[in-house]
C-alpha cells in the first residue's frame, strides 16, 4: 500500500493550495481529483464567469457610455464562439499551470474518485492508499429542484459548456449566480427573465444595495418575477421550455432555464460512513474553529462546510492548515464573519461583515451606527445612462470599530480588498476619516462619509 504523508481528496482550490504548501515543507503528498484539475472556480465558477463578465461589461460601455465620450465605435455584435474559445484557452494554460506547479514541489496527483475505507485509507482506482492526514476538499455542485420537468433546465455547470446563445433564458434564483449570469446574459443580447421566490434579488444583503441593484436589472431590461414559487417545467408545441409559477396555469417561456437556487456539497458516495466524519443534516461536514472533523487526521475545507463557499476562502483554510500540520504554526482560526466578497453583477457589488440589520441583530441597536453615501458613477455622469453608487459602513460600539462595508457601483470591484485589511485590522471610522482622500475616485467616500 501507497502511504503519504498528506492527502488532499479534491484537486479544487483549497485542496491545491493545501497539499502544495505541505510538499513545500518536504512532506509526501498526493492530490486526488476525480474531475478537472482546479475544481469549479476554474473550470465552472469564477474563472471563466469573469472572462465573460468582461466581455458583458465591454459590451455595454460600448453601447452605451462610448458615444457620450465622443467614441464612434462600429458593434457588429459578439461572437460568442470567438469568446468562448479564448476563455477555454485561458483556462488550459491555468490548467498547465497547475500542472508545472506540481512537478517543481514534487506534489503527487491522481486522476480517480477517492472512497473512504477508513479513517486513513482511501480507494482510488481499485488501489488503497494511506495517508496519515487526510483533507476533504470536494466542493460542491448545483442543486436542482425537484420538480416535475426537471431534465429541461441546465445548471451553471452546463451554463459554461453552452456554444451558442440562446435567444431567450430563464433564471431559477437571484443569489450571486443568478443575478451575476441574468446581467451578463442581458448584456449578450438575450432576452432575460428571472423568477425568485423573495421579494427582491440578493435579499440577504443590505436593502439600499439590493435597491440599486433591482433597479438597475429592471432598467436594463431584465424581466423580475418576484415571490414566486416555480412548480414544474414543460416544453410547448413551439419548443421553449415553459416554466410555471406559483399554484397556477401561468409560465413563462423562453428558449433555455438555467436553474440558480443554490449549491449542494460532494460528500455522498465518499465512503464517509467507514469513517469518524460527522455530517450535518444538510450534508455538509462538521468541524471545529480549525477545519478538524470528529476523525482524528481527517480535515475538511472550501464548499463541503456550508459556511463560505469562495474560492480564496478556501485557499486561507488549506495554507493555514497545512502550517500547522507541517511547520509547527498555531491553529488558525478563520474569522468567517469578516469574508470580503464580490459580486460581479454589472454594476459590481461589494461586501463584507455584519449589514445592519445583522449587526442590530447581534449587538443591538444602541450599539450600531451606518453611515452611507450616494452619488452617481463619474465614469457615466457625463452619459445619457447615468449609474448610480451607493456605499456604506456599519460601526459597533462607542469606538465605531468598523465591522462592515458594502457597496454597488461601477469599478468597486477593485477597490474593496484595501478597505479589507483595514475592517480585518478592527479600525474604526475615526481610522477611516484620518485617512487623506484621493480624488477624484469613488473610493475616496469610504473615507469621507459623514
Amino acid at each position: 500500500m501507497e502511504r503519504y504523508d498528506y492527502i488532499t481528496i479534491g484537486g479544487g482550490s483549497g485542496g491545491i493550495s493545501s497539499a502544495n504548501r505541505a510538499a513545500e515543507y518536504g512532506k509526501k503528498v498526493l492530490i486526488v481529483e476525480a474531475d478537472q484539475v482546479g475544481g469549479t472556480c476554474v473550470n465552472r465558477g469564477c474563472v471563466p464567469k469573469k472572462i465573460m463578465w468582461h466581455a458583458g461589461k465591454m459590451v455595454q460601455e460600448n453601447q452605451d457610455y462610448a458615444p457620450s465620450y465622443g467614441l464612434d465605435y462600429q458593434f457588429n455584435g459578439l461572437d460568442y464562439q470567438t469568446l468562448i474559445a479564448n476563455r477555454d484557452a485561458y483556462i488550459d494554460r491555468v490548467h498547465n499551470s497547475y500542472f508545472s506547479g506540481f512537478e517543481s514541489r514534487g506534489t503527487h496527483y491522481l486522476q480517480g474518485r477517492a472512497k473512504f475505507i477508513d479513517n486513513h485509507t482511501i480507494e482510488v482506482n481499485g488501489e488503497k492508499i494511506h495517508g496519515d492526514h487526510i483533507t476533504i476538499a470536494v466542493g460542491g455542485r448545483p442543486l436542482m429542484l425537484n420538480i416535475p420537468g426537471i431534465e429541461l433546465a441546465d445548471s451553471s455547470d452546463e451554463f459554461f459548456k453552452w456554444e451558442s446563445l440562446p435567444e431567450s433564458v430563464v433564471l431559477i434564483g437571484a443569489g450571486y449566480i443568478g443575478v451575476e449570469f441574468a446581467m451578463m446574459l442581458n448584456e449578450f443580447g438575450v432576452d432575460t427573465s428571472v423568477i425568485l421566490r423573495e421579494d427582491t434579488p440578493m435579499f440577504q444583503l443590505d436593502p439600499e444595495i439590493t435597491k440599486v441593484l433591482r433597479q438597475e436589472m429592471e432598467q436594463a431590461g431584465i424581466k423580475i418575477y418576484a415571490e414566486r414559487n416555480v412548480n414544474k417545467l414543460d416544453k410547448g408545441e413551439d419548443g421553449l421550455i415553459n416554466v410555471y409559477v406559483a399554484e397556477s396555469d401561468d409560465f413563462i417561456s423562453a428558449e433555455k432555464v438555467i436553474m440558480a437556487v443554490g449549491r449542494r456539497p460532494n460528500t455522498d458516495d465518499l465512503g464517509l460512513e467507514n469513517t469518524d466524519v460527522q455530517l450535518t443534516d444538510s450534508g455538509h461536514i462538521k468541524v471545529d474553529d480549525y477545519h478538524f472533523t470528529d476523525a482524528e487526521g481527517v480535515y475538511a475545507i472550501g464548499d463541503v462546510l456550508g459556511k463560505v463557499d469562495l474560492t480564496p476562502v478556501a485557499i486561507k483554510a488549506g495554507r493555514t492548515l497545512a502550517d500547522h500540520l507541517f511547520n509547527g504554526a498555531d491553529k488558525f482560526y478563520l474569522d468567517y464573519n469578516k469574508i470580503a466578497s464580490n459580486i460581479f453583477a454589472n454594476p459590481p457589488i461589494i461586501t463584507m461583515g455584519y449589514t445592519e440589520k445583522a449587526a442590530i441583530d447581534k449587538f443591538g441597536a444602541d450599539q450600531i451606527a451606518s453611515y452611507q453615501s450616494n452619488f452617481t458613477a463619474m465614469f457615466t455622469a457625463v452619459t445619457d445612462n447615468r449609474q448610480p453608487v451607493t456605499m456604506k459602513l456599519v460601526c459597533q460600539g462607542p469606538n465605531e470599530v468598523v465591522i462592515g462595508i458594502h457597496g454597488i457601483g461601477y469599478g468597486l470591484e477593485e477597490m474593496l480588498q484595501g478597505f479589507a485589511v483595514a475592517v480585518q485590522a478592527g479600525l474604526t471610522k475615526a481610522d477611516f476619516d484620518a485617512t487623506v482622500a484621493i480624488h477624484p475616485t469613488a473610493a475616496e467616500d469610504f473615507v469621507t462619509m459623514r
